[in-house]
C-alpha cells in the first residue's frame, strides 16, 4: 500500500528544527507512562479545511459516525489524515461558534490536555464558517452503544466497575489541570479504544458560545442548578457522574428521581440489570448504589468530589489485571509477519528495538550509493568540513545510543545537505522512535521513503513507528509492503 503522500511540507511543526519542538513532547515524570501516552497522541495543530475535507473523502455521509443536536447540530466524521492516521473531525453548525478566534483559543486550551483516560484533542479548524475539531478515533463505540444497544452480549460487571473508574480519573486529570467544567457528560461521551480500555471526550470540554447550551440530554437528567440558574458548577459534573453510575447498574437510561425512589425504598434489586446476575458481591453493588445516590443529592454541596469518587471506586476493581478487550470480548488484529523477511523487517516486526539499532549500525550508509564517496570528492570547503564533523559527530552518537544528541546533529546535517540521505532520515527516525516521538519518527521514515521509493529499510520503520502510534493494520500493510520490496530485489539480484 506505501504512504499515500510522503511528502510532509504541510506540516507545521519542522522536524529538522529541534527548538520548534513544544515542551508537550517531555516526559512528566509525576504521570508516570506520559512520555508513551505522548508518543501515541499527535501534537496539536491547526489543520486547513483541505486536509480535512480530503481526510473525510469530501464530508462523506458515509464517513459519519455521529450527529446529534437540533438547535446547535454537529455531526462527527471518521477521517484519515495523509500519514494514515485515523480520527475524528467534529463539525459544528455555523452558528454555534461565531467568533472564529474564540474557537481557535478555546480548542488550543483543551489541546494542551494529555491524559491516557481522555480522547485527547489533536487539531482544529476555524476557515470561513467552519469550524471543527479533530481527536483520536475510538474505534469500539460508545458506552451508549455497549450498554442500551448491545449485540452479543451486555457489558459484564467487572467492565462497567472499571469504566466507572477510569472516567473518574479522566475527570480528576482534567480539575488538576483547572478544567473543572465539563459539559453533558453522559453514556455518549464514554468511548472505546482499540484495547478496549473507555475514555472520555474531550469534545464535553467545549461549549458552544453562541446559545450558551451546557446540556442536550432529557431535562430529568439534568444538574438541579442548572435548571434553577442557567449555570453550570463543577458539582454539576458529580451529579452527571451520578446518572453515568446509574446507566452502569441499570443497563436502562433511568431518570435520577424514579432511581432515587427506588434506592430510598431499599428496592436496590429492581434498580441493578438482571443481566450481570452471579457477576458481582452484593456488597460491591450496594457501595456503587450508594454512591450514585450521593452524586444525585439536589444540594451540590452534598455530592462529594472527585477524589471522593476515586476512593470509593478504587477498591471495588477486582481483576485489574485482565485486559479490556478481554473482559469486553473483543477481537484483536493481530499482526500476521509475511514470510519474506530480511533481519530488519523481523526486528520490526518483533518491536526488537535493540536488533533494529544493531542492523542500522552495521548497515551504515550503503544503500546510499556513492553516498560518501560524493562527500568525499567534493570541494574542501569550511562548510564541507563542517558538515562532515556533523555527520561524524551525528554517527557516533548514534552508536553511542545518544538517541537524544543524535537527533540535534541529523537534524543539522539535514539542513547543511545539498540533498537529502535516506539514510540519515532512517537513523534520526529511529532516535526519535528512542525519545518517544513516534509521530517525528513516521515523518523522517516517510521523507527516508521519498528519497529512495523502493527502500525496505523506509517501509519497516514506517511499520515500526506506526505500531508505536497503535495503528496496526497500517504497520502490518506497511511490513507488506517493504516485503514485496524485498523480495523484488532479491529476484533482482538473481536475475
Amino acid at each position: 500500500m506505501g504512504c499515500l503522500h510522503s511528502k510532509t511540507t504541510h506540516l507545521h511543526l519542522s522536524p529538522d528544527d529541534p527548538s520548534s519542538l513544544p515542551d508537550t513532547h517531555k516526559p512528566d515524570p509525576a504521570n508516570g507512562d506520559q512520555a508513551e501516552l505522548e508518543a501515541q497522541a499527535p501534537m496539536f495543530k491547526e489543520y486547513s479545511l483541505d486536509e480535512l475535507r480530503k481526510a473525510t473523502n469530501g464530508f462523506s455521509s458515509e464517513c459519519i459516525v455521529s450527529e446529534s443536536g437540533e438547535k446547535a447540530p454537529n455531526v462527527v466524521y471518521r477521517g484519515k489524515l495523509d500519514n494514515n492516521r485515523l480520527v475524528a473531525v467534529k463539525r459544528f453548525s455555523k452558528q454555534s461558534w461565531p467568533d472564529a478566534q474564540q474557537f481557535v483559543v478555546e480548542a488550543v486550551g483543551v489541546g494542551k490536555l494529555r491524559h491516557k483516560r481522555l480522547v485527547n484533542l489533536v487539531g482544529c479548524c476555524a476557515e470561513g464558517d467552519e469550524r471543527l475539531l479533530v481527536a483520536e478515533y475510538m474505534p469500539n463505540d460508545t458506552l451508549s452503544k455497549h450498554l442500551f444497544h448491545w449485540d452479543k452480549k451486555p457489558l459484564p460487571w467487572e467492565m462497567r466497575v472499571r469504566v466507572a473508574y477510569y472516567i473518574a480519573q479522566a475527570l480528576d486529570h482534567c480539575n488538576i489541570e483547572n478544567r473543572k467544567i465539563y459539559h453533558d457528560l453522559n453514556a455518549y461521551r464514554v468511548l472505546f479504544d482499540e484495547d478496549g480500555d473507555p475514555r472520555l471526550s474531550t469534545f464535553g470540554l467545549m461549549k458552544n458560545s453562541r446559545d450558551g447550551k451546557s446540556y442536550s440530554t432529557n431535562l430529568a437528567y439534568t444538574p438541579p442548578e442548572f435548571l434553577r440558574t442557567g449555570r453550570v458548577i463543577p458539582e454539576s459534573v458529580i451529579y452527571s457522574y451520578g446518572t453515568v453510575l446509574l446507566d452502569l447498574l441499570s443497563g436502562k437510561h433511568i431518570p435520577p428521581s424514579h432511581a432515587l425512589d427506588l434506592i430510598r425504598e431499599k428496592n436496590v434489586l429492581l434498580l441493578m440489570d438482571s443481566s450481570l446476575e452471579g457477576q458481582y458481591v452484593n456488597d460491591d453493588a450496594t457501595k456503587l448504589v450508594e454512591l450514585a445516590s450521593k452524586c444525585l443529592q439536589s444540594e451540590a454541596r452534598d455530592r462529594g468530589d472527585i477524589k471522593f469518587l476515586l476512593t470509593v471506586v478504587a477498591p471495588l476493581q477486582k481483576q485489574k489485571e485482565a485486559a479490556s478487550h478481554v473482559l469486553m470480548g473483543l477481537p484483536r488484529n493481530t499482526v500476521v509477519v509475511p514470510t519474506m523477511l530480511s533481519p530488519l523487517g523481523k526486528a520490526c516486526a518483533r518491536m526488537d528495538l535493540t536488533a533494529v539499532h544493531d542492523i542500522l549500525l552495521k548497515t551504515g550508509y550503503k544503500d546510499e550509493e556513492g553516498a560518501e564517496n560524493e562527500l568525499s570528492f567534493q570541494e574542501w570547503t569550511q562548510q564541507v568540513q563542517d558538515m562532515l564533523n556533523t555527520k561524524k559527530f551525528g554517527d557516533i552518537a548514534f552508536r553511542d545510543k545518544d538517541f537524544k544528541n543524535a537527533i540535534e546533529y541529523y537534524s543539522k546535517l539535514v539542513a547543511m545537505m545539498s540533498g537529502p540521505s535516506a539514510t540519515v532520515f532512517a537513523r534520526r527516525a529511529f532516535s526519535y522512535l528512542m525519545n518517544g516521538q513516534a509521530e517525528l519518527a513516521l515523518r523522517d521514515a516517510m521523507q527516508a521513503q521519498v528519497c529512495i521509493p523502493e527502500w525496505p529499510t523506509a517501509f519497516y520503520l514506517q511499520a515500526l513507528a506506526l505500531s508505536k502510534l497503535g495503528m496496526e493494520t497500517d504497520a502490518r500493510d506497511m511490513l507488506n509492503d517493504g516485503a514485496a520490496f524485498e523480495a523484488k530485489r532479491h529476484n533482482t539480484w538473481r536475475s
